[in-house]
């Protein structure tokens, strides 16, 4: 493939708009760029490191001549949309939940199981931004040991839930700041806006995603799916739990993990510092959503070994859910292609 053609579909979304930062970024090798989203934006002009370029109705767009198409407009509209992309001889990279579980799609965390890109019958999917975080530490160490059982528990940022959730954050955090008192006494009165089941600003929601089996969450149960598929064992038992955290962005996960054989924290702390993509920080400079932000690599730290079960191994991992999470990988697996 020369220089392709690029499309990036959502293009003036949270993510659409990372995605067009790191293509511009990395230097990405476009010879043609379109952007795309809902009618709502329709006709706006974005000034881009290749000019300026109308935004085009998706529902209207013919997708004739495009070599890679970025998607992150939501899965009802990947259904839609990115086979007829892929029809017209594009490869789209998916970042909805809309193909993750297809059996002939891959799902691929770039750095991690990249040979997966091979496969590819003109869609391949991003995961989940908290399972991509969590497989940056995980898929070395499972590569090595090989992971049995994990516990994992993500404390998922607003932006995961898009532009709405920033603002939502944003607006609560200013009518909160106003209740000091009440936020001690419990007279707090709820701001009432926003996507999330109960106020975000000053809080934390121990349910993050819509239930969806199981008493688990759609996010909970990704978790599941993508690790088993991205990590192609299916018997790996994974336990776990999504909150959302008034962060802006960045989201971390805790993990317990075992393996087939035991791991002591060096070896593991080796390990994960040799993979691609991935950066450790000792305890003394413990990572955080606010470190995160804004860059390429994932952060792992709190290393340490488990207690009542020795041999398994305990992290924490945090990473850019717009880049890492989501757009850069998407620019990374275009990169694989050409």
């Amino acid at each position: 493939m020369g220089d392709p053609r690029v499309a990036i579909v959502g293009a003036t979304g949270a993510v659409g708009r990372t995605m067009l930062a790191i293509l511009e970024e990395r230097g990405f090798p476009v010879s043609d760029l379109r952007l795309m989203a809902s009618s709502r934006s329709e006709g706006r002009t974005l000034n881009t490191r290749w000019g300026q370029v109308v935004v085009e109705d998706l529902a209207k767009a013919n997708p004739s001549g495009i070599d890679i198409a970025l998607f992150s407009a939501g899965a009802a509209r990947s259904r839609r949309y990115a086979p007829q992309f892929a029809a017209a001889g594009a490869v789209v990279v998916d970042n909805s939940s809309a193909f993750r579980q297809a059996s002939r799609v891959p799902l691929v965390v770039a750095g991690v199981n990249d040979h997966a890109v091979l496969g590819h019958e003109g869609i391949i999917a991003n995961p989940n931004c908290t399972t991509m975080t969590l497989m940056m530490a995980a898929a070395p160490l499972h590569r090595h040991a090989g992971l049995a059982r994990m516990v994992a528990m993500s404390y998922q940022s607003v932006s995961g839930a898009g532009m709405g959730g920033m603002e939502a954050l944003m607006s609560q955090t200013s009518q909160l700041l106003e209740q000091r008192d009440a936020l001690v006494s419990g007279a707090w009165e709820d701001p009432g806006n926003g996507p999330f089941q109960r106020p975000i600003g000053f809080n934390v929601l121990p349910l993050a995603g819509a239930l969806a089996g199981a008493g688990h969450t759609d996010e909970e149960w990704k978790l599941v799916n993508e690790t088993r598929k991205i990590l192609e064992r299916e018997a790996i038992s994974v336990e776990p739990t999504c909150v959302r955290v008034p962060v802006m962005v960045g989201h971390g996960i805790s993990a317990t993990m075992w393996f087939d054989s035991p791991l002591d924290p060096e070896t593991a702390g080796r390990i994960i510092e040799e993979a691609p993509g991935v950066a450790v920080w000792p305890d003394d400079r413990v990572a955080t959503p606010l470190d995160s932000a804004g860059i390429d690599p994932v952060l792992v730290s709190r290393i340490r070994g488990t207690l009542g079960e020795p041999g398994g191994i305990s992290l924490w991992t945090v990473g850019d859910n717009l880049r890492k999470g989501a757009a850069l990988n998407a620019v990374e697996i275009a990169e694989s292609l050409v």
